[in-house]
C-alpha cells in the first residue's frame, strides 16, 4: 500500500498521526540532516504498522517533508 506522509523533523516527540484525507503526519525529534529525519521516519512507522523496517521504502520526497512511503 502507498501513502502519503508529511515529516515534521525537530518536533518534541515522535508520533503518528493518521489526517483526514488518509495521509500521516509524522513528527520526528531528529533533524533532516544526513537522513537522520528519514531513518528516524521508517523506525516510526515500521512499529506503527507493526512490520519490519525492510517492508517499509520512501518512493518519493527523500529531501523534502512531504514523502510517498510503500508499505508491503
Amino acid at each position: 500500500m502507498k501513502i502519503s506522509v508529511k515529516v515534521k523533523p525537530n518536533s518534541r516527540k515522535n508520533e503518528v498521526v493518521r489526517q483526514e484525507d488518509g495521509s500521516l503526519l509524522v513528527r520526528v525529534t531528529s533533524p533532516p540532516v544526513e537522513g537522520k529525519a528519514n531513518y528516524q521516519l521508517l523506525e516510526l512507522l515500521a512499529e506503527h504498522f507493526k512490520r519490519p523496517k525492510r517492508d517499509i521504502t520512501i518512493l518519493k520526497g527523500m529531501k523534502g517533508h512531504l514523502k510517498i512511503v510503500e508499505i508491503l
